[in-house]
């Protein structure tokens, strides 16, 4: 039995009496308890469906309104209990509105025929010119649309996850749009196939077209004054505002765009922003962000990305249209006014400094410095090791994770130092000695990958990776004995085994989540013969793995040791496990103690210009230490001292443990 039931004669007469319209009063339906009274102004046409209107809602200033209807035209339209419309200008049609929402001058809201409100738009990210699309909807993670914009080698996972994208999008499309509970749409104009979800805020917008405002209680979204948006989805706890331009864009949980940013044809995952610049063509992994006017990124794939100011890219190499792409790896920075011609491939966690035009390729090369000069791309690789501002960064990230949603879409990996970043310091630490060995050792630089390595970076680059592989390591290894019980060597060889055998090969950076790359074949596999079919469990796979990061860290961890030091943990000694443990304890604190020179750097006489405006050394001094306070006090500096202390005890403890087995 339906709780609705027709208008009763003294209802119609009510509202025809407070200046409200329709043609057809018997298409109208109400609940019970329906109180006309707070029904006016109102021209009703098409299938409607009435509430109850009992409470009242706070506005700005202390106002207080009571729910209900008036000035406004709505047509073929549900409105549940508790909702307040108000100065429509034009019309709501086509729309269910849920309990609790506020509609206020707004000039129309519509849904016109069936749309998939964004669901199953295809954004060309990396190559402008198609290719790589990635279909956008609702539970896109950056996993998912890692694979699909990567794995085209694999035409039949495309083909089969776009497959699951149509069977979704099935379930979305509909000719009634939906505004979620507790929504507010305030002071706006266009809204045209939009579905808005719940407590979502859409104030002061100028069009938003075809698209979804995906929200949460716990995390609401919000879209604000000036925004023009169309073919877009965005989820929750999402931010855009300030006349930002939004076309054919996915906008992930917890990410910011405003301040007249310009976006088209891009994804953007967990905690992105952008303000001020532009964005092209571009798959944004989580922490992708751009604060400057005159800042391009064009057609590359980037996650943890600092943007400089004027940073640019250019995917126009020869003649053929913008063709190329770029990927810039995990961490990396771009300095003001720097430039990459693509295509280019840059390793993670690295500075970009200058104008670089000869498609550098410096992905085997992690945690380094592309400087431009001369108009040539030199490379000091590993320097970024040493760097105080990359600890900030790695300690910064988790702390500014902005998604308060308990169900979030992107599994993220933290780990600075992870097996994705250290097989790349293998590589690179072999490619470097492999250098040295075929170009000679008097060589005043040597070429890679167009790009110049001077033999002083060289044997620098060598000797810093060969500190990071044995901190990361190590600092497994010590994760291990710290944690785990025994009373002998072979039972400590015992404890030291991985469990399984998964992750011991090559692992990937599947934009924020860090996996062994046989784990994702297996996902492909599984994929292609039908054995996973909804995205729901491809993130419950993703969770998974997320899960699992640390244990199937340990097991390429455990092979790690014989590959890159040649030490077997299934047969080392006490000796042999003392001297790993004094050079592990070696390289944490040679590393803390070049981040701590670093971070002086920032407390010289030089970082002093400009301060003590009207004195002279010591009114400068004490200008320089209220504003930036003591380097001592530092909470960066008190952060590397604390760490060396805290790891000294460990190695001392740890030594103590294994001496006396």
């Amino acid at each position: 039995m339906s709780e609705y039931r027709p208008l009763t004669t003294r209802e119609i007469e009510t509202l025809e009496k407070q200046g409200c319209f329709s043609n057809e009063w018997n298409n109208i339906e109400v609940k019970d308890g329906f109180d006309p009274s707070f029904v006016r102004q109102t021209a009703f046409s098409g299938k409607i469906r009435l509430g109850c209107f009992r409470r009242s809602f706070q506005f700005a200033g202390g106002v207080t309104k009571h729910s209900g209807i008036s000035n406004a035209t709505i047509h073929n339209s549900i409105i549940d209990d508790d909702v307040y419309i108000s100065q429509i200008r034009n019309q709501i049609a086509n729309y269910h509105i849920e309990s609790n929402v506020i509609i206020e001058n707004v000039d129309s809201l519509t849904t016109e025929g069936k749309s998939c409100f964004g669901n199953g738009e295809k954004v060309a990210v990396l190559n402008e010119a198609g290719g790589r699309e990635v279909p956008i909807f609702n539970e896109l993670s950056a996993h998912t649309a890692y694979l699909l914009a990567f794995y085209r080698h694999r035409p039949m996972l495309i083909e089969m996850l776009n497959n699951m994208v149509d069977t979704y999008c099935q379930n979305i499309c509909s000719e009634k749009g939906t505004v979620k509970s507790g929504a507010r749409l305030l002071n706006s104009r266009t809204i045209l196939n939009v579905n808005i979800g719940t407590d979502a805020i859409v104030e002061g917008i100028y069009r938003l077209v075809n698209g979804s405002i995906n929200s949460s209680r716990e995390h609401p979204s919000y879209f604000g004054p000036g925004v023009i948006a169309e073919d877009f989805i965005a989820t929750s706890g999402s931010t855009v505002t300030d006349a930002t331009l939004i076309s054919k864009c996915f906008i992930g949980q917890g990410c910011t765009l405003g301040k007249h940013y310009s976006a088209e044809n891009s994804v953007f995952f967990a905690n992105c922003q952008g303000f001020h610049g532009e964005a092209c063509s571009i798959f944004a992994g989580p922490y992708t962000v751009s604060h400057h006017k005159s800042t391009l990124l064009i057609a590359g794939y980037y996650s943890f990305l600092n943007a400089g100011s004027g940073s640019n890219q250019s995917n126009h190499m020869y003649k053929l249209g913008p063709v190329h792409q770029g990927v810039i790896e995990r961490g990396s920075k771009t300095t003001s006014d720097s430039y990459l011609l693509w295509p280019a491939k840059i390793g993670a966690f690295s500075l970009v400094m200058g104008r670089h035009y000869r498609n550098p390729d410096t992905s085997n090369f992690p945690f380094s410095y592309l400087i431009e000069n001369k108009d040539e791309s030199y490379l000091a690789p590993g320097v970024n090791l040493r760097s105080v501002g990359t600890m900030r960064d790695a300690r910064k990230w988790p702390n500014r994770d902005k998604r308060k949603d308990t169900r979030k879409l992107d599994y993220i990996t933290f780990n600075l130092l992870s097996p994705f970043s250290v097989e790349k310091m293998i590589k690179g630490k072999e490619t470097l000695i492999k250098l040295k060995e075929t170009s000679g050792a008097t060589s005043e630089y040597f070429m890679y990958n167009s790009v110049k390595i001077e033999a002083k970076a060289l044997e620098r680059g060598i000797f810093l990776y060969d500190i990071g592989i044995i901190k990361f390591l190590g600092n497994g290894l010590m994760k291990k004995l710290e944690s785990e019980a025994f009373s002998s060597i072979e039972e400590l060889h015992e404890v030291l085994k991985p469990a399984s055998g998964e992750g011991t090969g090559e692992w990937v950076d599947m934009a924020g989540l860090i996996v062994p790359k046989e784990k994702v074949l297996e996902l492909v596999e599984k994929i292609e013969k039908g054995k996973v079919k909804t995205f729901t469990e491809m993130n419950a796979i993703f969770g998974e793995w997320h899960r699992n990061y640390y244990t199937w860290a340990w097991n390429r961890g455990y092979s790690m040791f014989q590959s890159a030091l040649n030490i077997d943990l299934g047969t080392i000694s006490k000796q042999e496990l003392l001297d790993f443990i004094e050079d592990w304890k070696n390289a944490v604190v040679n590393l803390d103690k070049m981040m701590f020179e670093d971070a002086r750097k920032e407390f010289t006489l030089k970082a002093q210009t400009g301060f003590g405006m009207d004195g002279e050394d010591e009114i400068r001094n004490v200008d320089f230490e209220q504003v930036r306070g003591a380097f001592e006090k530092h909470p960066a500096v008190c952060d590397i001292l604390e760490h060396i202390e805290r790891k000294k005890t460990l190695a001392s403890k740890i030594s103590e443990k294994i001496k006396s087995l």
